[in-house]
């Protein structure tokens, strides 16, 4: 059984609809695909109908955004009630707090380079989450920088200087907030040195005693050692191991099973999490 926990939609900053991404996985040859857009379920209910049209089951997520030790962190929540208020109100604080960031990040990359407002949402489309992908998309329209991955490293770095900080909360607390609205907390992609700082070990810990179910270990921006820490930290902990693709679409390099989760571990997050997974 081909199982990928981690993809994007246009509901956030994937480039293919909820549908698309469904129909993508299954010409991929996987079995089970989960959507977990940021801070979003938007996309839960038009994947799940492409899911049983054809024939993948459809685990539904989310990506929270929050922070530990000073550091901008991602838990991916499986399964949740997206009705319970103690996460959809961290959730709509955390989408209203993106959108402010990403209008103050184009006002002061406008004053030196050409990009409007606009421009990003021309990009963002249908999004209910605008942030820094749609800015990048907009900024290689207009032939700023040739790709996503540049834009991140240069002009939306967070150590350079457009950089905006927004709410988020802390991660026990979304931690809390994910297990309270019945859902699983996995840790997303937290060896992902490469892309700045992340956290050291101790935060696992508190992560841990608030609830946390696992670490996404397999992921493309893990190196070998990252893995053989992480791996670690889980076995010490008691965690669930997980392996994903964190799909995008066209907006990242990330392919549909390049790092797949173990049905065991599925099955553990099925029988903690409150949803049921969309058979077809």
């Amino acid at each position: 059984m081909r199982i990928d926990l981690h993809t994007h939609s246009t509901a956030s900053d994937g480039t293919d609809a909820p549908a698309q991404v469904v129909a993508d996985a299954a010409a991929a040859g996987l079995d089970v695909l989960a959507l977990t857009d940021h801070d979003t379920t938007a996309g839960w209910d038009e994947a799940a109908d492409a899911a049983r049209a054809l024939g993948i089951a459809l685990v539904r997520g989310t990506e929270v955004s929050a922070r530990a030790h000073g550091i901008s962190i991602h838990l991916l929540s499986y399964l949740q009630d997206p009705t319970h208020p103690a996460l959809t109100a961290e959730l709509d604080k955390t989408r209203d707090a993106r959108l402010h960031r990403a209008q103050a990040i184009v006002e002061l990359l406008a004053v030196d380079v050409p990009i409007t407002w606009d421009d990003v949402l021309e990009h963002s489309r249908d999004a209910v989450v605008v942030g820094r992908p749609h800015i990048a998309d907009a900024l290689v329209s207009r032939g700023v920088v040739p790709d996503r991955d540049t834009a991140f490293r240069h002009l939306l770095s967070a150590a350079g200087p457009y950089h905006v900080p927004h709410y988020a909360p802390d991660g026990p607390d979304a931690v809390r907030a994910i297990r309270a609205a019945g859902g699983v907390p996995v840790f997303a992609h937290p060896g992902a040195d490469a892309r700045g700082r992340i956290v050291p070990d101790r935060v696992f810990d508190r992560l841990a005693a608030a609830g946390l179910g696992g670490i996404e270990v397999d992921h493309r921006d893990h190196s070998p050692a990252q893995r053989k820490r992480l791996t670690a930290i889980a076995d010490r902990l008691g965690l669930l191991v997980t392996g994903s693709s964190d799909y995008h679409g066209a907006g990242k390099a990330n392919r549909l099973g390049e790092n797949l989760t173990a049905p065991e571990v599925l099955a553990a997050i099925e029988d903690q999490g409150t949803t049921e997974v969309v058979r077809p």
